[in-house]
């Protein structure tokens, strides 16, 4: 019964983390990252950005990711 509890718990995550990694910007920012683009203020409060909270959220995502594949491996 818990084995199968963590299985869904796992997909979900599976697909939330999919959809999260989809929804953020690519780490190249082109040629707007030559001229200085990064020192913008997008660039210093990042982490007050909805592209911060995504990478947030894809961090916890991901360690909840493989926290659950070694539990589930090991039940």
């Amino acid at each position: 019964m818990l084995k199968m509890i963590l299985s869904v718990i796992f997909v979900l995550i599976c697909v939330a983390l999919t959809v999260v990694v989809l929804l953020q910007e690519g780490k190249s920012a082109g040629l707007g990252s030559i001229a200085g683009m990064a020192e913008s203020y997008w660039g210093k409060n990042k982490g007050r950005s909805m592209e911060g909270n995504l990478s947030r959220f894809t961090t916890f995502a991901a360690i909840a990711f493989m926290v659950l594949a070694i539990v589930i491996n090991v039940l």
